[in-house]
């Protein structure tokens, strides 16, 4: 494969990343796989070969004798995403405290500054893509190579509903965006810290603040379990 075919390979993973990140491409959506192949000059070959990667981490579905789509977001998806997440983001930052080292640090406090101005000037999709650039970095601190899919799966679709309640609608969801920075900020001096069980504290604690606002927008009625809980377990 010559470096020019990498690149545009390269580009057009990008490309969807962001196109599916946004909402851009709804979840759920064929994707236009000839369109795709014009626009980058690529034959079928090494594009299937990149929606297959994406296929793997979570960004798109493959069907036989179809064209790719979004992945959905269902409510089984939808469901499974509310289980989940108190749970792996608790895991990532208690193991982010313990093995972060100085560069991802650093990355850390300049993914915050990007939200801070997204917060104060950008899109909602600017500030869900800004906050999803902060955790991904926090995955990346944990190291745990069982995990961070997971999480980075969690994170696709935290993106895609971030791009609804990252445009507020009243004074009280202005607040809950400010105290979620602040709380961007006191995980960053966790970490610094190495405090792992202050950091698993505000995990539960920016979960928590993420679920009200999330529930606003997509959460289905029905949707009664204890978030967090595994159905079929107690709480004790």
């Amino acid at each position: 494969m010559t470096s020019d075919n990498k690149k545009t390979k390269a580009m057009l993973y990008d490309h969807l990343r962001m196109e599916i990140l946004s909402t851009r491409m709804a979840p759920g959506s064929d994707i236009d796989e000839a369109k795709l192949s014009a626009e980058f000059q690529l034959s079928r070959t090494p594009l299937r070969e990149v929606l297959r990667q994406m296929a793997g981490e979570g960004f798109v579905q493959l069907r036989e004798n179809r064209s790719a789509r979004v992945t959905d977001m269902s409510f089984s998806t939808l469901r499974d995403f509310f289980i989940a997440a108190p749970m792996i983001y608790g895991a990532v930052l208690r193991l982010a405290a313990l093995n972060a080292d100085a560069g991802q640090i650093a990355a850390l406090h300049d993914a915050q500054d990007r939200f801070r101005a997204a917060l104060r000037n950008g899109t909602s999709v600017d500030r869900a893509l800004a906050n999803n650039r902060f955790h991904e970095i926090t995955g990346e601190m944990a190291g745990n190579i069982y995990l961070l899919p997971s999480f980075n799966r969690l994170l696709i679709d935290h993106a895609r509903i971030g791009t609804t309640f990252y445009r507020p609608r009243s004074t009280g969801m202005v607040e809950n965006l400010d105290k979620a920075s602040q709380q961007h900020d006191e995980i960053i001096a966790a970490i610094e810290a190495r405090n792992e069980e202050r950091a698993g504290r505000l995990a539960d604690e920016h979960w928590s603040l993420s679920r009200g606002q999330i529930e606003m927008f997509v959460m289905p009625g029905s949707l009664d379990i204890p978030l967090g809980v595994i159905p079929g377990t107690t709480t004790g």
